[in-house]
C-alpha cells in the first residue's frame, strides 16, 4: 500500500508540475512556427522579424492564415490593430474552427470585429457553434471601451471541455458554460486557429445597409502576440505543459485563464452592463421565444434591460439613430440576418 501511495503521489506531483509550467509559459510564437498562409497571396505580409503579420483586403481578395496544428482545447490569443477611417462592411476575424474537416457538422468559436462608417466605432461579435448548429447562432455584440485602430489589443479564447471564455485585453467579456441540455451544440471536436480579413458587406454593418467602399482600400489589420497554448489533436505531439493527453487537458482546465473566480465574474458583469449591445439570451424574436439552456447561468441580469429582439435598451451606440423605436425591429440587424457560418 505504501508503494502505491508513493506512486500516486509521484503521478500527482508530475501533473502539478505540468500545470505550474503551463501557468508560466504564455509566450507568443513566431508566425511561421505556429501558422501557415491560408489565402490572399501577397495580401498576407509577415513582418521581417516573423513575430507579426499584416492581413489586407482589397477589391481583388482578402487574406488569412491558419495554425499548423489542430487542438483539443487550449488558450489562443492575438493582438490586433484594426484599420482606421471608413471600414463599413469589413470583417476581421480571429477564431477556432474545424469546418475544413467537418463541413456539415463543424464546431466554431469566433471573434468577429465589424467595421463601420467614418465616425462610428468598430464593434466586436462573439459566437459559438457546435456540431453544425449554425441555425442556432449564439451571437453577442459589444461596443469597445477603446479605439481599436490606435494600437493593438488582445483578443483571446479559453476553450475547455466545460466552458468557453472570451477575453479582451485580459478581461473576460463572455463565459459560455457547457450544460447537459446543450447536447452537441457545445464545440467538442479538435479545431484549428484562424485569422482572416474579408468583405462582409451583406451583413456586417447595420445589417448590410453600409457596404465596403474600395475607394478606401487596401484595408489592413496587423496581428501580433500570437499565442497557441493547447493540446494538439495528434496524440504523440507535445502540448501545453510539456506533455500530451490527460496531463495537457488538466493543464488547460486548471490554467488561470480557464478558471473563473468571483472577481473575474464581477469584472465580466461590469463590462457587459456597459458594452453589451446585443445578446441572443434576451432575443425572443429570432427563435420564437426559445431560450438557450446555458443562458440561465450567463449572468446577464434582468431581461428588462433588453428589447425583445435582444438589443440593449440602456446602451445606444455612438452616433447611431435608434430606429428600433420607430420600426419595432432591431436597428443593428434585420431579423434573421445575423451571420450563421
Amino acid at each position: 500500500m505504501a508503494i502505491s501511495h508513493v506512486l500516486m503521489a509521484t503521478t500527482w506531483l508530475a501533473v502539478v508540475a505540468a500545470v505550474a509550467a503551463a501557468a508560466l509559459d504564455m509566450s507568443p510564437v513566431p508566425f511561421h512556427a505556429g501558422f501557415t498562409p491560408l489565402f490572399g497571396d501577397d495580401n498576407l505580409v509577415p513582418s521581417p522579424d516573423g513575430h507579426s503579420v499584416r492581413l489586407k483586403l482589397d477589391k481583388r481578395t482578402g487574406s488569412g492564415f491558419v495554425s499548423k496544428k489542430a487542438y483539443n482545447h487550449g488558450f489562443f490569443s492575438a493582438s490586433i490593430q484594426l484599420p482606421d477611417d471608413y471600414t463599413a462592411g469589413v470583417v476581421v476575424a480571429f477564431y477556432l474552427s474545424n469546418g475544413d474537416v467537418y463541413p456539415r457538422n463543424h464546431d466554431e468559436v469566433d471573434f468577429e470585429l465589424l467595421g463601420n462608417r467614418r465616425g462610428h466605432g468598430w464593434r466586436v461579435q462573439t459566437n459559438i457553434y457546435g456540431n453544425g448548429s449554425t441555425s442556432r447562432g449564439r451571437e453577442e455584440r459589444y461596443l469597445l471601451p477603446f479605439d481599436p485602430t490606435a494600437r493593438p489589443h488582445a483578443y483571446a479564447v479559453s476553450w475547455t471541455p466545460t466552458a468557453v471564455v472570451f477575453y479582451v485585453d485580459g478581461a473576460p467579456i463572455r463565459e459560455a458554460v457547457r450544460v447537459p441540455a446543450m447536447g452537441g451544440d457545445f464545440p467538442a471536436k479538435p479545431m484549428s486557429v484562424y485569422a482572416t480579413i474579408w468583405d462582409g458587406s451583406a451583413w456586417a454593418t447595420d445589417g448590410g445597409r453600409h457596404r465596403v467602399d474600395y475607394a478606401y482600400a487596401p484595408f489592413a489589420a496587423d496581428f501580433s502576440g500570437l499565442v497557441l497554448r493547447g493540446c494538439p489533436a495528434v496524440d504523440d505531439e507535445v502540448g501545453l505543459g510539456g506533455g500530451g493527453g490527460a496531463e495537457c487537458e488538466v493543464a488547460v482546465m486548471t490554467h488561470e485563464r480557464a478558471v473563473m473566480t468571483p472577481a473575474k465574474r464581477a469584472a465580466m458583469r461590469r463590462f457587459r452592463r456597459r458594452y453589451l449591445i446585443y445578446t441572443v439570451c434576451h432575443d425572443r424574436v429570432r427563435y420564437g421565444g426559445a431560450v438557450f439552456p446555458e443562458c440561465d447561468v450567463d449572468g446577464d441580469g434582468d431581461s428588462d434591460g433588453f428589447h425583445e429582439w435582444g438589443e440593449s435598451k440602456r446602451i445606444v451606440p455612438h452616433r447611431r439613430a435608434d430606429k428600433a423605436a420607430v420600426t419595432g425591429r432591431p436597428s443593428t440587424w434585420p431579423i434573421g440576418s445575423l451571420r450563421a457560418d
